[in-house]
Parts: structure tokens; sequence; C-alpha cells
């Protein structure tokens, strides 16, 4: 009477092309799992400092003290992020043009927009990163393993020619082997793409904010345009 095979058993016994399927699914769902924690980490961290720094913002605290605190913690390799690193970006361009004087309130104001657009950029950048890695592991990984699926079942049919009389305990053997790449395609797959949609709304949540915050700080630029920079301070913050 044949003995039950166990799950190593199987995947030792598979065909190479198999067990090169299995390998591959295994290790793109390690890489998942590796950037599935280190853009949890890395979001949630984005969203800490920005609830902390619009906090910080609208405390009525002069722009050009809240810029100098940020310079010297960033002086000590602490780099800003997020709505900090907008800030800053939008901030140093409106005051180095306020400087050089004569030149028109637009042109100041649209040198400190630019700025900001590209900090945003850069940040919605980092955040973004490795989400395509996900979006594709989401997407593939169930038809890599449907692949390994379907060649471990042809072998397994093609090794019924020499057998004279088939039976269920002849064949299935070589169709579970080839099951569990399907079941590996899929136990990466699931991971990755409720990963990735969650993800994706917590970095369009905080691009909203990153924009949000960009024109709330270029109608405060505006307001002060004219006026003596170390005289600039937020209004109260908005409801």
């Amino acid at each position: 009477m044949p003995t039950e095979m166990s799950l190593w058993e199987l995947i030792a016994g598979a065909s190479p092309l198999v067990q090169a399927v299995m390998a591959l699914l295994m290790l793109a769902s390690v890489i998942s799992w590796i950037l599935i924690i280190q853009r949890a980490l890395y979001l949630g961290r984005a969203r800490r400092l920005a609830l902390v720094f619009e906090d910080t913002f609208w405390s009525g605290e002069n722009l050009i003290d809240i810029y100098n605190k940020g310079g010297q913690r960033t002086a000590g390799r602490d780099p800003s992020m997020g709505l900090e690193a907008i800030f800053r970006a939008g901030f140093k361009e409106f005051a180095r043009l306020r400087q050089k004087g004569k030149i028109e309130s637009g042109a100041i104001m649209d040198g400190a927009q630019r700025c900001m657009r590209i900090a945003i950029s850069r940040e919605q950048d980092a955040l973004e990163r490795h989400l395509p890695f996900l979006a594709s592991v989401a997407s593939v990984s169930p038809y890599i393993g449907l692949f390994g699926t379907v060649w471990g079942i042809m072998n397994s049919f093609r090794g019924l020619a020499a057998v004279h009389q088939a039976t269920l305990a002849t064949v299935a053997p070589g169709i579970s082997e080839a099951l569990i790449a399907t079941a590996m395609g899929l136990f990466a797959a699931i991971p990755a793409v409720l990963a990735y949609n969650r993800f994706a709304a917590r970095v369009d949540s905080l691009s909203s904010t990153y924009s949000t915050f960009a024109e709330e700080l270029s109608s405060v630029l505006h307001r002060d345009v004219h006026a003596p920079i170390r005289l600039a301070k937020p209004p109260a913050r908005p409801q």
C-alpha cells in the first residue's frame, strides 16, 4: 500500500523546471514580505512626521525660526522628509529671491512654488518606491505558479505512456507536486496585492496632504511677500 508523501518529498520529486518555478515564487514572496514591512514602517513614519510638522507650522512660530530649527536638525544627519522637506524647499527659494531685491512678487512666488512642486515630486517618488514590485508580484505570481502546474501535469500524463495500467495512485503524486506551484503562486500574490492596495491608498492620502500644504504655504508666503521676512507667520490653522 503506498505511503503518504510529505510536502517536502513532493517538492523534491518535482521536475527541475517546476522546482525552479517554486524557488522563484518563494524568492518573490520573501522579497515581498521584506518590502511590505519596510514600506509599512516608512509610510507610518511619514504620516506621523506630517502630523507633527503641521502642528509646528500652525503654532504661530516665525517661519524663519521653523526653517532654522530644521536646518540644525538636518545638520545632524537627520534629513527632512515629507511636509518639512516641502516647506524647506519653498521657503529657502522664497528667502533667496527676496534677498536679491528688485524682483517682482510674482516671480518670487513662482520660484517658491516651482521648488515646492519639485520637492513634492521627490517625496511622492519616495512614497511610491517598491510599490511597482509588489504590483508585479501580485499580478504575475499566479501565472508563474500556473505555468509550473501545467508543466508538472504534462509530465505526469506523459509518464503514463510507460505504464500499462494507470491508476489514481500512479498519477496523484505528479499532479500533487504540480499543484504546489499554483499554491505557492497564490501565497506570493495574495499578501502582495493586499499590501499594494493598502499602501497605494496611503500614498494617495499623503500626496493629497503634501499638495494641500504647499497651497497653504503659498498663501502664507504670498501674504508676506512684501513684508519683512522675519515677521512672516502663518495665520490661525484652518478648520
